[in-house]
């Protein structure tokens, strides 16, 4: 009988152990999960490395650099580094306060010193950070910095934004592939080509993250997926073909963007030359009726649904439902009668009665360009050019390099992609002077009303103050650059950016992402965490 009660308690002793070390098995996978978060990005490795000197972090969080100011969920300026600021009154003169407890993950603290050593060196630097405008930077005292300005600009409020703060103690030549700020995260490792390993900042000023250690994988679509369906990753970017399809664990993420894509029109008539010698103009884009016509005779809706498989939403202007997007721009679509009228009272007939229109000796035809690498571009290219040919109006569609591109563009419509939370994007692509700088503008648009009202925008002493006249420019009523004024565009879609996120992951209301789908998501990453 002894021997009996002997021989259940060993085998409940061994019981209790495999029961505790289960346990601690548990325990240590729940912590591994705690403390650690793995993301699959697409075709997301920084180009220029991790200097937000040379553009990191524009588009999501710089992760290692902490900025003046940020955005909030709303797209309001709050601050970050910043206790305040104040403009002039004749806007040249921005004078900025910030923290005066705030350390670089070396513990050297950050001083004013080093806010006018990052953007000095950012002017200096000819890179996409934009400071053009910027006169000269002046440290005040230890927490207090003077940005001078040559002309007034609303828009420099995205520079406080946008530009992460760089250490001038630590900044040399190796920065963009070991840098160091006072950001949420610290660095650890960039294994190019294939991962980015970062750990949390334990000296950031705010409230800590909730993950020790995040590895971003830089992987194809088809490899994101998959890594996901074995749930070796946390998030992973899909693409919409992949959507439909249920991965057990995980939610997919579908978020709003002003990740557009449109067709920029040349507005000049053909017979102009670049400074390079590129052809400027075409005969029949450049008639208003053309433009117009083409923008209510399109079907946005049915864009979305058969090239996007849904996962879009149709789009009027580059800025839909951003704080300077003017809603009074929104247009009918697939009015193919109406526009059919439009061209018919502009001289436009079929004459040949081959189904496509005529006006004098001028066809009413174009060749559309679209990147050949660019597979959506190319759906809605051909979608576009069908849907135009309703209207009696033949399109060619042609993909080419963006090298081959460049040349053509101000001769040859163009299915472009743009998408920012700058409304400076807004005046690029509409002030006339920008007419063939760089990808801005390139059908050469003007119009001396929507001139006026982005220079006032741009003069203006704060955002809000400048929300006014990018509304105007839109459409005051009269003229504007919108679909209702002179359609120097034809918008169509913007994309939804896919993510597919493990079920008890959450990270947060999301803002209106930009163009490119993958960092844009990490704009919160420090306060996300598990449900």
């Amino acid at each position: 009988m002894v021997r009996k009660i002997w021989a259940l308690l060993i085998v409940l002793a061994l019981f209790l152990s495999l029961v505790a070390i289960a346990g601690c098995n548990k325990k240590d996978n729940a912590m591994t999960k705690k403390d650690e978060l793995v993301l699959a990005l697409v075709t997301a490795e920084p180009d220029t490395g991790l200097d937000t000197i040379t553009g990191w972090g524009r588009y999501g969080s710089p992760l290692f650099q902490s900025t003046l100011l940020s955005r909030d969920v709303n797209l309001n300026i709050i601050n970050d580094l910043a206790t305040g600021y104040e403009v002039s009154s004749d806007g040249l003169v921005w004078t900025v306060k910030i923290r005066n407890d705030v350390k670089f993950s070396d513990g050297q603290p950050l001083t004013a010193e080093d806010v006018a050593f990052t953007f000095d060196t950012a002017a200096k630097s000819g890179s996409v950070v934009d400071l053009s405008v910027m006169q000269n930077v002046q440290v005040i005292d230890p927490y207090t910095v003077k940005f001078t300005l040559k002309h007034p600009a609303s828009t420099f409020v995205v520079q406080l934004i946008s530009t992460g703060i760089v250490p001038k103690h630590a900044y040399g030549k190796d920065y963009a592939e070991k840098p160091l700020g006072s950001g949420p995260f610290k660095f650890v490792q960039w294994d190019k080509g294939q991962q980015l390993i970062v750990e949390a900042n334990p000296l950031y000023y705010r409230e800590k993250p909730a993950f020790k250690k995040i590895t971003f994988l830089f992987l194809a679509e088809d490899s994101a997926f998959a890594a996901a369906k074995s749930g070796k990753v946390d998030i992973a970017v899909i693409p919409a073909t992949l959507a439909r399809q249920n991965v057990p664990g995980y939610t997919l993420l579908a978020l709003q963007t002003v990740d557009n894509r449109g067709i920029g029109f040349p507005t000049e008539k053909a017979g102009g030359k670049t400074k390079e010698g590129y052809p400027i103009g075409n005969d029949v884009t450049s008639d208003i009726a053309i433009r117009k016509a083409i923008n209510i005779g399109i079907d946005r809706k049915a864009m979305v649904d058969g090239v996007l498989d849904g996962y879009g939403t149709v789009a009027y202007s580059g800025c839909d439902h951003l704080p300077w997007w003017n809603p009074d721009t929104v247009i009918t679509d697939k009015d193919i009668e109406g526009a059919k009228k439009i061209l018919a009272d502009a001289g436009w007939k079929d004459l040949n009665g081959d189904g496509f229109l005529e006006k004098g000796s001028v066809e009413a035809q174009f060749t559309l360009l679209y990147p050949a690498s660019d597979q959506v571009r190319q759906s809605l290219a051909i979608a576009a050019a069908d849907q135009i040919k309703a209207l009696g109006i033949k399109v060619t569609v042609e993909g080419k390099s963006w090298d081959d591109i460049q040349p053509l563009m101000h001769a040859n419509p163009v299915l472009f992609g743009w998408g920012s939370h700058d409304p400076l994007e807004m005046y690029n692509l509409y002030y006339s002077k920008s007419g063939g700088v760089e990808w801005y503008n390139a059908g050469f648009y003007r119009n001396p009303t929507v001139d006026a009202y982005l220079d006032k925008a741009l003069a203006a002493n704060s955002e809000a103050e400048a929300l006014p006249y990018w509304k105007k420019a839109q459409w005051d009523g009269q003229t504007g650059f919108s679909a209702l004024g002179d359609a120097p565009w034809a918008w169509m879609v913007n994309i939804k950016h896919l993510y597919l996120v493990r079920n008890d992951l959450e990270i947060g209301k999301q803002k209106i992402q930009v163009h490119g789908s993958g960092w844009p998501l990490t704009d919160n990453i420090a306060n996300w965490h598990w449900k």
